[in-house]
């Protein structure tokens, strides 16, 4: 399909007056004929308890063709009727609502008419994609583990990642910082990867011979030839000490280093679980990679079984897999060169520590097992195990059963077999509570009392703003657009656009009247905030307009100058009369032009109507002049999607001082492109700045089919031999 750029002028003049319109704007914009989706919110223990399954033959394929008779559901070892029963697609959009579906009642609508339906469709392209977190445990993490986690996390942004997907790099010391967020921006995951160094821990003391902290975990186990090791040693470095009074010592010693080990160990997997509990509003099936080299659980002076137990309940109300990673590789021993070891001719030490390494694995094992996932140990290959983990989990049934009384805030278990099928191994979560424990740590309460929270709309606001992930109470579109005006430097454009049939509008001195409050905040990569703005917006029309004012969006910009760097803006709104609230995130990316690379603006995305006849003899507006500049980025199938970018810093032809720049224009479907143009040369006649040479062109979207895509402007610089490129996603409808 070709492009064309035969309207530049008029793209320019109208796209640069809306964006250098500098104070914040309100604009009214057509009806959208599709409401937006606001998700769904999945809880266990609401009407029904529900459980994703999968089912794997003996070559690790997924089982398909199963039906309901085909399961049988055991609760804490007794038979269970199945009465939802569902095969779902990971990250598609129909799993928000068979999700929601197994919530209900056994009759409902869905489940009544085609209890045991199975959807013969694979996974359906311009889906919602898949949401996927990496925890790394730093706290439990060598210089060499880190090496193999950066190149399995690289592995998942590079060639992994689909064009729909989701995902965020956390970390258990919390190094990852503002970036450990959600996002389908590469750059940002790339950056926060950047962000991870080594931090491990050490818990071993000043005292002679060096004890391990698996050493101390087997003395506090009363293993008797370790114990009587240290014994011996202690009695030889202090004669005359009794033997009760030296293995006294020695478990004090034993218990000093597993508190701190503990205190380490509980930092980890509190982070884990906040990780869980706060992806829990988040739709669909969520994917955990665990990665870490282990760590040792300690029963008798920790918690850790209990924490275990709440990490596995969360993951099964928040819908999440985990997968745990040892990022060790294969290793024979957890000892080396470099490691100081006790002297034991005796071999009493080696016999006691031969299961250190399985030890040291049990965490990871549980954790994987007990939420449906698997865990990938002592292979120095990891990536395979990523591959393996994300196609496992693409596919699943869903199960629901009807609790057989109230909650009594047990942890219960959960087994699942296929009948009759004995070449088939069903993965699914071991367990879940109930009810909801309480948290882990409890804030400190004030000697005064507790303080009532802040109800005013600028509290609002900024609650909204600064929570992990967007609300969706009124649904936001946030558009973000960056280009260099000369002698003012970079321009972030911020535009946001709500539906006027989330607002709250009633009659007022005889019109219809809506009042949004709304506000947002620019932060650096390091979560500095930097630039913000709030404004009431009042959108009034005739009584006898109400109806049309309520089918309108309604959409509200703010620009702003910003130096080169990596931004995230934050948006948010509140319906006056309803109280509801909606935000919206956003990351942008702003070139140092100073540096004298090649460099483009954002793309700015308008829609051209495709008019099936125009008579000009009667319409002095040409149709090139009828483009509406997008927020959401939504566009009817019958229409063209234009566009303008800017090149920047282009090198100049020797010959005659000119730049001979040339742009392909791709879209792109489920990661495959499926409009690609030749090479266009950018034209420099009456460009007066060749340091920012524009192009505008339009692409007709006729004959694609709906779902989402992303519009990619590669510009090569035929003088230097340098590229650069940008994107921008959009939707058809």
């Amino acid at each position: 399909m070709p492009a064309s750029n035969s309207a530049i002028k008029i793209t320019l003049t109208s796209m640069l007056v809306w964006l250098l319109a500098f104070p914040p704007t309100l604009a009214q914009t057509p009806p959208n004929s599709r409401a937006q989706d606001q998700g769904e919110v999945v809880r266990v223990y609401i009407e029904l308890v529900q459980t994703d399954v999968t089912v794997f033959d003996k070559q690790g394929h997924f089982a398909n063709g199963l039906r309901r008779e085909d399961f049988e559901l055991r609760i804490d070892g007794k038979p269970r009727p199945i009465a939802f029963f569902e095969k779902v697609t990971a990250g598609s959009v129909s799993e928000e609502s068979q999700l929601a579906a197994a919530r209900g009642s056994a009759t409902s609508p869905k489940s009544a008419i085609s209890p045991n339906k199975i959807d013969p469709v694979g996974p359906v392209p311009l889906d919602r994609g898949r949401t996927v977190f990496f925890y790394v445990d730093d706290l439990h993490l060598g210089l060499s583990s880190l090496t193999a986690t950066s190149k399995v996390i690289t592995q998942f942004i590079e060639k992994e990642m689909g064009q729909n997907d989701e995902a965020a790099i956390a970390s258990a010391s919390g190094q990852v910082g503002f970036l450990q967020q959600l996002t389908d921006n590469k750059t940002v995951l790339r950056v926060a990867l950047q962000r991870l160094k080594v931090r491990p821990y050490s818990v071993r003391d000043m005292e002679r011979p060096p004890m391990t902290e698996y050493q101390a975990l087997l003395i506090d186990r009363y293993d008797r030839d370790v114990t009587d090791y240290f014994i011996d040693e202690y009695i030889r470095m202090y004669p005359g000490t009794r033997r009760e009074t030296a293995e006294n010592q020695i478990r004090s010693r034993a218990q000093a280093i597993l508190q701190q080990a503990s205190y380490v160990t509980a930092n980890t997997l509190f982070g884990l679980e906040g990780l869980i509990r706060s992806s829990s509003n988040l739709p669909g099936r969520k994917l955990v990679f665990f990665i870490s080299d282990g760590f040792f659980l300690d029963n008798r002076n920790s918690d850790s079984t209990e924490k275990l137990q709440r990490i596995t309940s969360a993951a099964a109300r928040s819908g999440v897999v985990i997968y745990s990673m040892d990022a060790r590789g294969l290793v024979a021993s957890l000892t080396d060169a470099s490691t100081d070891v006790a002297f034991d001719p005796s071999g009493r030490l080696d016999r006691a520590t031969h299961g250190e390494l399985l030890a040291s694995q049990d965490a990871l094992n549980a954790l994987a097992k007990d939420t449906g996932g698997r865990p990938t140990f002592n292979t120095n290959a990891l990536e395979p195990g990523l591959s393996r983990a994300l196609k496992e989990t693409s596919v699943y049934y869903l199960l629901a059963w009807k609790p057989e009384r109230e909650a009594q805030g047990r942890f219960h278990r959960i087994e699942v077999s296929v009948v009759r099928r004995p070449e088939l191994t069903a993965r699914m979560r071991r367990g879940f509570f109930d009810v909801e424990p309480e948290p882990v740590a409890k804030k400190a309460k004030d000697t005064n009392g507790p303080k009532p929270a802040e109800t005013t709309p600028e509290a609002k606001l900024r609650e909204v703003i600064s929570a992990p992930y967007p609300n969706r109470g009124i649904p936001i579109s946030l558009n973000l657009s960056y280009l260099n005006a000369p002698e003012k430097g970079g321009l972030l454009s911020t535009s946001m656009q709500f539906a006027g049939e989330f607002l709250s509008f009633s009659a007022d001195a005889g019109k219809s009247k809506a009042v949004v409050d709304v506000a947002g905040s620019v932060y650096n990569d390091r979560g500095q905030a930097g630039f913000s703005f709030k404004d009431q917006l009042i959108i009034s029309a005739p009584l006898t307009d109400a109806t049309r004012s309520s089918s309108r969006n309604f959409s509200y910009t703010f620009p702003v100058f910003l130096g080169p760097g990596l931004y995230q803006v934050r948006v948010a709104a509140r319906d006056e009369k309803s109280g509801q609230t909606g935000s919206a995130h956003g990351w942008i990316e702003i070139p140092d032009l100073s540096s004298g690379q090649l460099a483009m603006s954002s793309l700015i995305l308008g829609e051209r109507a495709m008019l099936t006849a125009t008579n000009v003899s009667t319409n002095n507006q040409s149709p090139l002049d009828q483009v509406g500049l997008s927020v959401d980025h939504r566009f009817h199938r019958n229409s063209y999607l234009r566009f303008l970018v800017f090149v920047y810093g282009a090198a100049r032809a020797p010959s005659d001082s000119k730049p001979d720049v040339a742009l392909q224009i791709q879209v792109v479907r489920d990661d495959q492109p499926v409009v690609t143009t030749a090479l266009k040369k950018v034209e420099t006649e009456g460009v007066q700045d060749l340091q920012r040479l524009p192009y505008a062109a339009e692409v007709p979207l006729e004959g694609l089919p709906g779902g989402r895509y992303f519009l990619q402007v590669t510009a090569v610089d035929r003088v230097s031999k340098r590229s650069a490129s940008q994107q921008a996603r959009f939707e058809i409808e």
